[in-house]
């Protein structure tokens, strides 16, 4: 990665998941738009949000069919990758350049998430203890 963005958002869609074919054959991308606000703390002592930046961020393969799967509109995200210019074209034809963040990863953060629940455990990870109180004492 030429430059490193770091950010937590909460998307504006749910993930949108296509299929490209390129060069290479076909691969998964998911898009979606993130909005990273940025936060102050108001005199009485209260956070509120006093700026932010919206974002078209993509992630591909494996790790896009993950984030359409699981990850919906309003979800607070954490979002690791890298940032981009496009070359696209405004609604009037007139071209523009579009700053994308092409990420690594893209993580659920816990804000608002009421359940979590985990698969069953696959054979090869059966004999692997998955939480610290099923470790042997």
């Amino acid at each position: 990665m030429q430059n490193l963005f770091i950010g937590k958002g909460n998307l504006a869609n749910s993930p949108e998941l296509r299929t490209i074919t390129g060069a290479n054959g076909d691969f998964d991308v998911a898009s979606m738009r993130v909005m990273f606000g940025r936060y102050g703390q108001t005199e009485d002592g209260g956070v509120e949000q006093v700026g932010g930046f919206w974002r078209e961020v993509e992630i591909y393969g494996q790790k896009a069919r993950d984030v359409a799967r699981h990850l919906r509109r309003g979800a607070r995200v954490l979002v690791v990758g890298e940032e981009r210019e496009f070359k696209a074209r405004s609604e009037s034809g007139e071209p523009v350049e579009v700053i994308k963040v092409v990420a690594e990863d893209v993580a659920l953060q816990l804000t608002r998430i009421e359940q979590v629940v985990f698969k069953a455990p696959t054979r090869r990870d059966a004999a692997e203890p998955a939480w610290p109180e099923q470790l042997p004492g």
